[in-house]
């Protein structure tokens, strides 16, 4: 939502420099606006990240969150890559939260496949 709020005001203050003939230094600030989105979260030193384990399937990892970030892992499903990286979950790419341990739900399991 505040990305969108962004492009939004960057639109309008694209139309007003128009008017003023300041095209250049506009659509500088907007493709920076644009291409560069905002980060919604710092880094969080407090994020456990475990060693890589395997089957003849998956790579596995699980992650533990403070108290604090706990409280915002939703319980009705699993997240997306954009609702992990959000809470500051930090991995690379490929990897898939896939199961919800309600017991400790402070811990987010993930797994992304072996390379074939």
């Amino acid at each position: 939502q505040a990305y969108n709020c962004l492009i939004h005001f960057y639109k309008r203050y694209l139309l007003l420099k128009l008017l003023r003939g300041s095209l250049v230094l506009t659509l500088k600030v907007l493709t920076v606006c644009v291409l560069q989105p905002p980060r919604l979260t710092m880094p969080n030193k407090d994020i456990y990240y475990s060693d890589k384990y395997t089957d003849e399937k998956f790579e596995y990892r699980h992650v533990m969150l403070p108290k604090d970030l706990a409280k915002l892992v939703p319980k009705t499903h699993l997240m997306s890559e954009a609702e992990w990286r959000n809470l500051g979950v930090q991995q690379s790419l490929g990897w898939i939260h896939y199961m919800l341990h309600e017991p400790e739900p402070h811990i987010l399991l993930f797994r992304r496949p072996l390379p074939a």
